[in-house]
């Protein structure tokens, strides 16, 4: 019987003690457009304490990486910024999301001519390995 109590014990506690990473290559394809053209986005994270730093690559534009701002992680949650510039426009989007092993799933919020559009994202880990 103690055995089976220390096992639920351990179980218990690691079961607490686990926190998701953000920390990795993640990617999602995105529909863009009255056409519905889909692009494949690349997000790049690394978690240092509750900061989150890292860049987004595809997107309307694909002018390569583009860092992203206000990276926050706690209780599962990543948030960031995303700042474009498209034909002296600039876009903002923000993002957040529930971190899992191999998933982040959440929500963006954009803002274009006084709107605000949201949009769920779910993207998954590449490789299912942590950078």
């Amino acid at each position: 019987m103690k055995k089976y109590a220390l096992a639920a014990f351990l179980v218990g506690l690691f079961g607490i003690a686990y926190a998701a990473d953000p920390t990795g290559t993640w990617t999602w394809k995105t529909k863009f457009g009255k056409d519905g053209k889909e692009i494949e986005q690349t997000l790049k994270l690394k978690l240092d304490g509750d900061k989150v730093t890292g860049t987004l690559s595809g997107g309307r534009g694909g002018k390569g990486d583009t860092k992203i701002e206000d990276g926050k992680f706690k209780d599962d949650e990543v948030s960031f910024t995303v700042t474009r510039e498209f034909k002296d426009m600039k876009f903002v989007t923000k993002y957040s999301g529930k971190v899992s092993d191999d998933a982040i799933k959440g929500e963006t919020v954009s803002e274009r001519d006084g709107k605000e559009f949201k949009r769920e994202w779910e993207a998954k880990r590449a490789g299912k390995q942590k950078d």
